[in-house]
């Protein structure tokens, strides 16, 4: 049998991910697949610490343009991501999966505070970590989150789940003849100023030597084959 490539993985999921066809709200459907392509990798023996944003439920932008205060607009945020970990939470207990949520802002009675070496003791412990509220800070976004838990963690990668299978030159819904990429270096992503996380969370992987991988999770095949060191989607490193 194949050796994983990685063993600790962070993997960064938007909130609309959990929006159903709809793309907002928080589909029990779509929350119940999610948690089965982690259970399959959660089974192959891997790590597995969730970042998931809040998309589905408040985009802060839409206060901003009406002059909200952006520190509220980034707290409702953050506040938004932690109903998002426990639906993601629920649905991986329900099959089997031993899961915390951590959370930046305290709220002790629906999650735990984020300690970095609980988190790590968790992990050792096969339970699935979920991370919320994002860094606990306002200005700053679930992707700067996830590339600082991934980290500190010490996973090996952070996987960027979308709905594409890589990163391309342009949209290649609009684009057909849009370019895929197979690998990218940090320098490039920014110069091209390429949507794969913002600025800040890939610097953040630069400085730091953490490789990102950004996928199609709706490949039923694509995060397992990934995790053995296949050529899946885009990788972002050196």
């Amino acid at each position: 049998m194949a050796e994983l490539k990685y063993k600790r993985i962070l993997l960064k999921l938007s909130g609309e991910a959990l929006g159903g066809s709809m793309g907002y709200g928080i589909d029990v459907n779509e929350a119940e697949s999610i948690a089965s392509r982690i259970k399959e990798v959660y089974d192959m023996g891997v790590d597995v610490a969730v970042v998931i944003g809040a998309g589905n439920l408040w985009r802060g932008k839409q206060g901003l343009e009406r002059g909200m205060d952006r520190s509220t607009a980034d707290y409702m945020g953050m506040l938004a991501t932690v109903m998002n970990a426990m639906a993601l939470m629920d649905a991986l207990e329900r099959q089997g999966v031993f899961t915390r949520v951590m959370s930046a802002i305290d709220m002790r009675a629906i999650a735990e505070p984020y300690i970095r070496r609980r988190a790590v003791r968790h992990l050792e412990k096969r339970r699935v970590v979920i991370f919320g509220a994002g860094t606990g800070n306002p200005f700053f976004s679930t992707d700067t989150a996830a590339a600082l838990r991934a980290t500190e963690i010490d996973a090996q990668v952070v996987i960027k789940a979308t709905k594409v299978d890589g990163v391309y030159d342009s949209d290649p819904k609009k684009n057909p003849d849009a370019k895929k990429f197979d690998q990218l270096s940090y320098i490039e992503v920014l110069n091209r100023r390429l949507e794969v996380m913002d600025s800040t969370a890939i610097t953040l992987c630069m400085e730091n030597n953490l490789p990102i991988l950004v996928l199609n999770l709706w490949d039923s095949k694509a995060l397992t084959s990934a995790l053995y060191g296949e050529a899946v989607g885009t990788l972002v490193a050196g």
